[in-house]
């Protein structure tokens, strides 16, 4: 975890990183259970998240809770993490992201989103992003991976974009701002599958594991939640 907050260094040294991690969903397809908790070797995905991110050079990084708030941010406690909260995080996740953005430090050149509740995102694949955020297209202000013709996750953006976002109205989130500024998106494309993963249903963790042979396992107090 040496990294966050540390302002970066080296190849990103320019460049000042901010990052939203996403995890206030209320997991209704999952028995109303936290997904940022499946773990993976053990681990729970929310700490893998932030395990990758800084591992990556992240200089600043918001996690976002809203559901299950406490029993998350159990899991987060001892890194060096802004956590913040949405008291309506059944608005969307818009709303978690216009808050992680406010949360971010003026600092901030681009901000990298991700969600919590992708398992297999590692340091490399961020690396990989911020390498593309870095080679864009001239004109661009935003980066998404595209894995054979379908929007991957995370995102990028720059801190215009992030202050376009802040200053309109309260639907307008990253999703919204790349339909109506198409021109100044790159889709990056990329074969790489770890960006097109996540969870949302207890199918997907049995395809996960037929397709990979990586198993997601609920922490024992989650197990019998309904």
């Amino acid at each position: 975890m040496g990294c966050i907050l540390k302002g970066g260094g080296g190849l990103y040294s320019r460049l000042v990183v901010g990052s939203i991690l996403l995890a206030a969903g209320s997991g209704s397809r999952m028995g109303h259970r936290p997904k940022s908790l499946l773990e993976l070797g053990g681990i729970a995905l929310i700490r893998r998240q932030i395990i990758a991110l800084s591992g990556a050079g992240v200089d600043e990084l918001v996690v976002v809770l809203g559901h299950h708030a406490e029993r998350v941010a159990l899991a987060v406690q001892e890194f060096p993490v802004t956590v913040v909260h949405n008291p309506d995080p059944d608005a969307g996740q818009v709303s978690s992201l216009r808050i992680g953005l406010q949360a971010l430090s003026p600092k901030i050149d681009t901000v990298l989103v991700a969600l919590a509740d992708q398992p297999l995102i590692n340091s490399q694949d961020i690396n990989d992003l911020i390498g593309a955020y870095k080679k864009r297209p001239a004109g661009t202000l935003v980066v998404q991976p595209e894995v054979h013709g379908q929007p991957g996750n995370p995102v990028m953006f720059s801190g215009e974009v992030r202050e376009q976002i802040l200053a309109g109205e309260a639907r307008l989130g990253c999703r919204q701002w790349q339909a109506a500024h198409p021109e100044q998106v790159h889709r990056w494309a990329t074969s790489n599958q770890r960006y097109r993963t996540d969870v949302d249903t207890p199918e997907d963790i049995e395809a996960l594991a037929a397709r990979t042979g990586h198993r997601l396992l609920w922490p024992k107090d989650l197990l019998t939640e309904a």
